[in-house]
């Protein structure tokens, strides 16, 4: 649960949110961001991300003093040692934490309180295509399924109206909605 208090309804600094929107549209050049991440296979369906640093804001960003680490493998059955999730999983873990922080930081900025907020999501996929049996078949999720349990004492309309703003401007269900340019390379 979160503590609402009036100077951070749901845990949002919303004074430090209005003062970001307002530099932004000072200096838009404040609002590219690059995000970086560095992958290690460790064997089997196992490897591990580290996260750290990204440039933001103008700047590079100094904050982080020691990497995340993100963990993924397979399931047995898809032949890893369930260590951890596995990438299509975390998927939705991206997509639920991207919803959730757009509802609260919205909600917030709205003057909506929450009292409680969840997401169960669920991504049908096709091994046909992660195999190569079947080239018309895409190898990532056919479908994402989302639902949202948001509790609040606001009145439906605000709530409708909210959740229709939070999906037109979250990243990650952006990123799955439309096509991304994505370059690789082999070195």
């Amino acid at each position: 649960m979160t503590t609402i208090t009036h100077e951070a309804p749901n845990g949002v600094d919303v004074t430090r949110l209005g003062q970001t929107i307002e530099a932004i549209q000072n200096d838009p050049s404040l609002a590219i961001f690059t995000f970086r991440a560095t992958n290690d296979w460790l064997g089997g369906g196992h490897s591990r991300t580290q996260v750290q640093g990204f440039w933001g804001a103008g700047q590079e960003d100094q904050s982080r003093t020691e990497p995340f680490r993100l963990d993924g493998d397979e399931p047995p059955i898809l032949l890893g040692s369930n260590h951890a999730p596995n990438a299509v999983e975390a998927v939705l873990h991206a997509l639920a934490s991207c919803l959730a922080v757009g509802t609260a930081y919205n909600a917030a900025a709205q003057g909506i309180e929450i009292r409680s907020l969840r997401f169960d999501l669920e991504g049908e996929l096709d091994l046909h295509g992660f195999l190569g049996l079947a080239p018309q078949v895409r190898p990532g999720y056919q479908n994402v399924r989302v639902t949202c349990h948001l509790d609040s004492d606001a009145p439906e309309h605000r709530l409708a109206v909210l959740w229709e703003h939070v999906q037109k401007t979250s990243p990650v269900l952006d990123i799955l909605r439309n096509p991304v340019s994505v370059t690789t390379k082999r070195v």
